[in-house]
């Protein structure tokens, strides 16, 4: 079957909360200062309504594979967004989903006029850091904004 790549629903909530945490249990990441312990995790949809942000779901015969996200950093001043919540279950990795859904989440990011994408991220996220390398994310030393994932330790970024 063909994946459907879509705006988040109401009815992806309880779904994508599991795509996420399960993601960081799987990997040991569990951790405070990351996605997993971050309330609005679990209320994505409500999270993703304000003007310049937004976020794809992918999904495949009704089954939800995950999902990423854009909108603008919290608590800093400059045209800058972040990509956010950029999961996928075990099942879809691999298969070009997880590229998918950051070129929708970039281009959506390069029409609304921002200048600058970011993300936060873990090293032992290797296939996630390999994905954003190839698509033209560089490396920097410190955090932009105050995301409140203090416990992430890597940052990229990418110049719109």
């Amino acid at each position: 079957m063909a994946i459907n790549y879509r705006r988040i629903e109401p009815k992806d909530n309880e779904a994508l909360s599991k795509v996420i945490k399960s993601s960081l249990e799987r990997l040991d990441l569990a951790l405070d200062g990351t996605v997993y312990t971050d309330e609005a995790t679990d209320f994505m949809f409500d999270g993703y309504q304000k003007d310049g942000s937004v976020y794809f779901i992918a999904e495949e015969d009704g089954e939800l594979l995950g999902g990423s996200g854009i909108a603008a950093i919290p608590n800093q001043t400059d045209n800058y967004c972040e990509l956010q919540r950029m999961f996928l279950n075990e099942s879809a990795r691999g298969k070009g989903i997880g590229r998918a859904l950051m070129t929708k989440c970039i281009d959506f990011a390069r029409d609304f006029g921002y200048d600058l994408v970011y993300l936060e991220t873990f090293g032992d996220m290797n296939s996630a850091r390999k994905l954003y390398e190839r698509s033209g994310f560089k490396y920097v030393d410190e955090s932009i904004g105050n995301t409140g994932h203090f416990s992430c330790n890597i940052y990229m970024t990418l110049d719109l």
